[in-house]
């Protein structure tokens, strides 16, 4: 297992971050999708708004789970912490998300709803996924 430091904090590169890192894409991808589909978009044919609102929450959720240790495989070795540490990077990842769709490079605004409804239900998702990867992956 190769570890890169990054300050304090560390990304371990071995296949549980690898899949931790795929899982994580995957379920803020299908919280986006979701969202766009019930907005009566397309996620299949609307590709490229989907992409520009799935990009400040990955945006966000790169830079604090790379900053958090939420890329260590230490990050899922109980699922009460997983879910802790998890839930709270998303919450800071969606204020990330929401300051840079309150810029001119990304579409949509900042929006209190919008953001509570991404805590919930990305949240949700993130938790999902890094709860039942604590039980599978975690040795």
């Amino acid at each position: 297992m190769s570890v890169s430091t990054a300050g304090e904090r560390r990304i371990e590169l071995s296949t549980t971050t690898a899949m931790l890192a795929l899982g994580d894409i995957l379920a803020i991808t299908l919280f986006v999708a979701a969202g766009e589909y019930t907005h009566g978009f397309n996620p299949l044919v609307d590709f490229g708004r989907v992409a520009g609102t799935l990009a400040p929450f990955l945006i966000g959720w790169v830079l604090i789970a790379g900053v958090s240790g939420l890329y260590a495989e230490s990050s899922i070795n109980s699922v009460r912490g997983a879910l802790g540490w998890t839930f709270l990077g998303w919450v800071l990842a969606v204020v990330i998300a929401q300051a840079l769709r309150a810029t001119a490079v990304f579409h949509g605004n900042a929006a209190v709803t919008f953001a509570l409804v991404s805590i919930g239900v990305g949240g949700f998702l993130l938790c999902l996924w890094r709860g039942i990867a604590s039980l599978l992956l975690s040795r």
